[in-house]
């Protein structure tokens, strides 16, 4: 069965922690019930990434598949918590654990900003394409990103890595 543990930075601010937890519950019932999802936290609140990664397998997952619940490919996203994930895992050796990106660009995330704006989209994009303005330089901006094979895309990704 496979598990989704979705995963942000935390707060002191418990309203900001528990609205994860409503996040979790939105995702398991669009999920259903042959998919185990759990959130954590990556600091400052409970539960912890162990803590969520456990609750995965005991609720029968068999695979995980972490989700940084974060927009941007950031040090949080692509170093820490990989970094953390992986320790985690080493103690469950027949677990496959998977870490995606982070939201990054994406089309359905545009689309509630112009929708909390009062907008309506004029036009239809490619949502896997980067919307760089003109003139600005090469950058990496995540996996929506239409130029992540590019030279300068991956000088950006390596540097964000490090």
């Amino acid at each position: 069965m496979k598990g989704i543990l979705i995963i942000d930075h935390g707060s002191m601010k418990e309203e900001a922690n528990h609205m994860l937890e409503c996040v979790g519950e939105l995702v398991q019932r669009m999920a259903g019930e042959r998919v185990v999802v759990r959130v954590a936290h990556m600091e400052l609140a409970a539960p912890t990434i162990a803590d969520g990664f456990e609750a995965c397998v005991a609720a029968g997952a068999t695979e995980i598949v972490a989700f940084p619940y974060m927009l941007s490919p950031g040090k949080h996203s692509t170093r820490d918590i990989p970094r953390m994930v992986a320790e985690i895992s080493a103690a469950h050796p027949g677990i496959p654990v998977q870490v995606t990106s982070a939201f990054g660009v994406n089309e359905q995330l545009a689309s509630v900003v112009l929708s909390r704006a009062g907008v309506s989209p004029v036009e239809c994009v490619e949502a896997h394409r980067c919307m760089r303005p003109a003139g600005t330089a090469p950058r990496y901006c995540g996996d929506g990103c239409a130029e992540a094979g590019s030279a300068a895309s991956a000088r950006a990704a390596e540097s964000i890595a490090q």
